[in-house]
């Protein structure tokens, strides 16, 4: 009797933690993804096609999957050879290094805003040098280029992601870069490979579904991102307006069906993006498998 007493126990513990664990997750994602659904029917399909292609959502789009897309890249070739630096070699400052990668998750997004502009914003540490009247900004304007504005363009919004998203590349191909003896490569030189043949046949193949983990990491984030590009981009409309910004820009006018329906695009587009993540990490494991 005590051990049926003690599995029904189990049990119940067992359904009071799922119960938990369901309520939660209802609580905190699934009804705020229903209300967003909610708000949105409010109007006929007509009304949300035209918001949802309004030629400065159209451009919005554009500006944040390209400039996502973009700066996903950039980290996945820089964020991988830099978390090859961090296994690989030994130099002085190295822990501080290690952790400064981790600088973007910690800062506040105002923070981060405020250090761009003032680098590379007109006037900044480096973006005075591009002021016309500077040697750099008088050859500029020799080339026909007037005036180069880092900051509100979309140089300073891919930059902005870029900042954002490092650690996600570096931070997933680490770990399987531990993983890789040295001694792989060795054996493969003495077979006769040279650096770039071991790299690309025996490393690369190993790195690869790292690499598109942290990738796909890095392009969810960038997409999503508001507060650094906010304070970098200019937010002009159909230049350096993103998609988050057009988002707030629709409900300052009140018009929250209509950021809704701009939301619920994003939404889809990381439900997918998701969904790809999900299919690299089964990939991964059935690889090393």
């Amino acid at each position: 009797m005590s051990a049926i007493s003690s599995i029904s126990t189990q049990r119940s513990y067992k359904a009071l933690l799922q119960g938990l664990a369901v309520t939660y997750i209802s609580f905190i994602v699934l009804l705020p993804l229903g209300v967003i659904f909610l708000e949105a029917s409010k109007r006929s399909w007509q009304e949300l096609w035209q918001v949802i292609a309004a030629p400065a959502a159209v451009e919005a789009y554009k500006l944040s999957f390209g400039a996502a897309f973009l700066a996903a890249l950039i980290n996945s070739v820089f964020g991988s050879i830099l978390a090859w630096i961090l296994v690989r070699y030994e130099f002085p400052g190295k822990r501080l290094a290690d952790g400064l990668v981790d600088l973007p998750f910690a800062m506040p997004s105002v923070v981060a805003g405020i250090a761009l502009v003032s680098l590379y914003g007109s006037g900044g540490v480096i973006g005075q040098y591009f002021d016309p009247g500077t040697f750099l900004g008088n050859n500029l304007q020799q080339l026909g280029i007037e005036q180069v504005n880092m900051t509100s363009s979309v140089f300073g919004v891919v930059f902005a992601k870029v900042f954002v998203t490092l650690p996600f590349v570096v931070r997933t191909v680490q770990p399987v870069l531990m993983e890789i003896e040295p001694e792989v490569e060795e054996a493969a030189r003495i077979l006769g490979a040279n650096a770039w043949q071991s790299f690309w046949q025996v490393l690369f193949p190993q790195l690869l579904p790292a690499i598109l983990t942290g990738f796909s990491l890095a392009f969810a984030r960038a997409v999503g991102e508001y507060g650094v590009v906010v304070m970098i981009s200019g937010n002009i409309p159909f230049e350096t307006m993103i998609s988050s910004v057009y988002i707030y820009r629709r409900l300052e006018e009140y018009d929250y069906s209509g950021a809704t329906a701009v939301a619920i695009v994003l939404l889809v587009f990381s439900l997918a993006i998701l969904i790809c993540i999900n299919l690299l990490q089964f990939w991964s494991r059935r690889y090393e498998k």
